[in-house]
Parts: structure tokens; sequence; C-alpha cells
């Protein structure tokens, strides 16, 4: 069985030395053997958890939950459903959040077309209702028409496509 040193390890997963040492150090990582000087032997098993470890941070997950998952492994099939409910609950908790970001990024792709149109009428006012400062729902109504016409959000915020 091939096996590979922190520092290639480190390399290939862009991570820093000093991160790996912090994630076996946590626990994250009890299945890495040593060798007779003591030294990380990973092999690709421990690769794939710690890929697992660092998709599961960036989906906003603690260490010291990461670490109890990675206890339950300990555990095998004894933990099945709590390894289950684990994901699934942190799965619903991502889902929600990129739902979040994408109703933001379409609200500024939205403000880029506004800011944009009125730039190249050289006022503001072409958005708001006559007399205020307040945006006129027609407005809203024309960008989504553009919208079902078949131009997307980014394109009409860049005005690569009139």
């Amino acid at each position: 069985m091939k096996t590979y040193g922190i520092g290639a390890v480190a390399e290939r997963m862009g991570l820093s030395v000093a991160t790996i040492r912090y994630y076996d150090e946590m626990g994250l990582l009890p299945f890495v053997k040593r060798d007779q000087a003591g030294r990380r032997r990973f092999t690709d098993d421990n690769i794939q958890l710690l890929q697992m470890i660092l998709d599961l941070k960036r989906a906003g997950v603690a260490i010291k939950d990461i670490a109890h998952f990675v206890s339950w492994r300990l555990d095998g099939n004894d933990s099945l459903h709590e390894r289950y409910q684990f994901l699934a609950k942190h799965e619903q908790t991502l889902e929600d959040e990129i739902s979040q970001l994408a109703s933001s990024l379409a609200y500024l792709r939205f403000k880029k077309w506004y800011y944009r149109t009125a730039e190249e009428a050289g006022t503001e006012k072409i958005h708001l209702r006559p007399g205020s400062k307040q945006v006129d729902p027609q407005t809203y109504r024309e960008y989504q028409e553009l919208l079902q016409a078949g131009h997307t959000a980014q394109e009409l915020g860049n005005g690569s496509k009139n």
C-alpha cells in the first residue's frame, strides 16, 4: 500500500503542514499511522478522510463537531444512524446558506442592472417614482420581464446583452 509523507499531502491538499498537524492533534486523523521514526504516513484513505474534513469545515461545521463525527467512524456500524443524521443536519444548514447566498446574489445583480441603466441614462430618476426617492414598482417588473425574455441576471448587470 502506497503511503505519503505529510509534506506531500500538504502540497496535494493545498494545506500547510502545520494545519495537518493541528487536525491530527485535534483527533481528526486517528487512522494515520506513523513509521518507525514517528513520522506520519498517509494512505489514500487518510487523504479521503482529510478531504471530508475540509468539506465539512467549508460547510461551516466546527472542528469539535468534525472530531465527534470522526470518532463515530471508530464505532463502526454502531454509529451509522448518528453519522447519517449528522450529515443530514449539516446538509440542510448548507442548503439554507446556499439559498440565502443565491438570494443575495440575485439582488446584487438586480442592483448592478439598476445602476448600469441609470448611469447609461445619466440619472437614477428612470427607476424612481416621480418626485420621490422610492423605486418604482415598474422597475422591478421591467427587470423580471427581461429575465423572462431569456436574459440572465449576470448579463443584465454587465450590460453584455440588451
